[in-house]
């Protein structure tokens, strides 16, 4: 029995693998693939921040390209001095446990920049990119240096993506655009 491409990876694997085409004996059909401005029904926005300590050692351009490399298409892109209301707005979930304080003071300590991504699965996708600082070969893995400087946050659900990009964008900083390369990305 043949197994679908990244079957064995886990999740990153998974998005980082191409789709075994339709129609080919003895394959599973194609799953999810993880990259590219899809047509208007598969559509989807994530939230990516850049943090401190990404903007302070100049890792921006090596995040970015990653996305875009995996054909996700930049909707919205600023760099900012978050204070602590978008922190507090941002981060209400993690309030009450005992490292808030020091999260607090880390994401006010400098400039971050925050992005917005979209294309097909964007947000499971940039979860698996993102990955935790011990996998190598995700932005944490390669990039951070310790998992309370760990390089970049991104939503973990389409319901939180959407709430989130609402704190950081107004609706109007989104950018509706069409890339010339969906074509060759989706095939359509």
């Amino acid at each position: 029995r043949v197994r679908p491409a990244g079957a064995a990876m886990g999740s990153l694997g998974r998005c980082l693998a191409r789709s075994v085409p339709r129609g080919q004996p003895g394959l599973s059909p194609p799953g999810p693939r993880c990259y590219g401005s899809a047509p208007a029904a598969l559509q989807e926005k994530t939230l990516v921040v850049a943090k401190p300590d990404a903007v302070q050692r100049r890792l921006l351009g090596d995040i970015i390209q990653r996305f875009e490399r995996r054909g996700f298409k930049l909707v919205a892109m600023k760099l900012l001095q978050v204070d602590r209301t978008l922190v507090d707005q941002h981060y209400e979930k993690l309030r009450l446990k005992p490292f808030y304080p020091a999260l607090v003071t880390y994401m006010t300590s400098g400039p971050v920049v925050a992005m917005v991504w979209e294309g097909y699965n964007v947000v499971r996708c940039t979860r698996a990119m993102v990955g935790d600082s011990s996998a190598v070969g995700t932005i944490r893995g390669d990039l951070s240096v310790h998992i309370t400087r760990n390089v970049v946050h991104a939503s973990d659900s389409v319901e939180t993506a959407q709430r989130e990009i609402g704190f950081w964008f107004q609706r109007d900083e989104l950018v509706a655009w069409d890339s010339r390369d969906r074509d060759n990305i989706y095939g359509l």
